[in-house]
């Protein structure tokens, strides 16, 4: 049984994994990410000890634990160098951190993005494909790829931004100080705004009841919803976001050539309304033609998948 920690801003989500990615029990607790980084593991720890107790195991069952974070992380010395949503969380080791309560369990540290799309291809939509990307359409734009069934984060494992891929540099400006950035323009904050931009020319659009005129209610599903009701301003504004998405996803396509692109993220719950127009503009505008096409497909895991893929972090450490 291995255990998987999926840090996140607001929660840390745990799970008990067999070795069939089965999850045995997983829990959460809040982050409180302004705290030092021993508080927060310690809460990690307690929950960790608390599902052990509701399935009737101890830590002599734990052969393995990992986490999956943001950040830079220095993964050898099991590191997280920096975390920009972790104001307290500079050079925090994790090994150091776990080994004050679990000792002499094995510690491995991974990106949670890299964690995720690890956990999709043992255990979600794609899994038994040795090569796929994901990217995860949140806040932000995340990215993971697997490369030959190994996490592919570069030399210095800080690779697999692929948020942050330029489609336009005289684009709006973005978190990481550059502007027109893929996530500028294809996260589930920038269809927010494209919404809220696009209504204002169109007086008499639904999307203006159904948030019942604030736009602070504007979330990833308006469009989508407003657009299935056939309303006007809703089919321009996801017609639009599908536009932006195809781009960079045509872009991770040609540069690595992976069997399939998983889509993660609330926005992925669309589906085929999401799907079936991203495969139009793709195969529109696809370099390579007469080979077998790279398969898009949406996240089936949730938030399970950072749980499990680095529950499973110990089977990179060979690759």
């Amino acid at each position: 049984m291995h255990v998987g920690i999926d840090l996140g801003g607001i929660n840390i989500a745990i799970g008990l994994v067999d070795e069939e990615y089965n999850l045995l029990a997983k829990g959460s607790v809040p982050t409180v990410r302004e705290r030092a980084f021993s508080d927060i593991m310690k809460d990690a720890a307690q929950l960790i000890q608390r599902l052990l107790t509701e399935t009737g195991k101890t830590v002599n069952d734990i052969q393995s634990i990992g986490m999956g974070s943001p950040g830079t992380l220095d993964v050898k010395k099991k590191t997280i160098v920096k975390a920009c949503s972790f104001p307290k969380v500079h050079h925090s080791n994790v090994g150091t951190e776990i080994e004050k309560y679990f000792p002499g369990i094995p510690v491995y540290v991974g990106n949670d993005a890299n964690a995720a799309a690890y956990g999709e291809i043992l255990a979600g939509t794609s899994k038994g494909l040795a090569n796929a990307v994901m990217v995860t359409l949140g806040t932000g734009v995340g990215g993971g790829i697997i490369i030959d069934n190994k996490i592919y984060a570069g030399f210095n494992h800080a690779g697999a931004e692929l948020g942050h891929m330029v489609l336009n540099f005289n684009g709006p400006k973005c978190n990481c100080g550059r502007s027109g950035c893929f996530e500028c323009y294809a996260s589930a904050t920038a269809l927010i705004k494209q919404t809220a931009d696009m209504i204002q020319s169109y007086p008499d659009s639904i999307i203006h009841e159904m948030i019942n005129h604030d736009p602070a209610k504007i979330s990833g599903k308006t469009a989508f919803d407003a657009a299935k009701q056939g309303d006007r301003a809703g089919q321009k504004i996801v017609g639009k976001y599908i536009e932006y998405l195809g781009v960079g996803l045509l872009n991770i396509i040609h540069i690595f050539q992976p069997e399939a692109i998983i889509i993660g993220g609330g926005i992925c719950k669309e589906g085929d309304y999401l799907l079936n127009p991203l495969n139009e503009y793709i195969n529109q505008y696809i370099v390579t033609t007469d080979i077998p096409r790279t398969k898009l497909m949406t996240a089936s895991l949730g938030n399970d998948a950072g749980i499990i893929g680095a529950a499973m972090l110990w089977k990179q450490q060979d690759k």
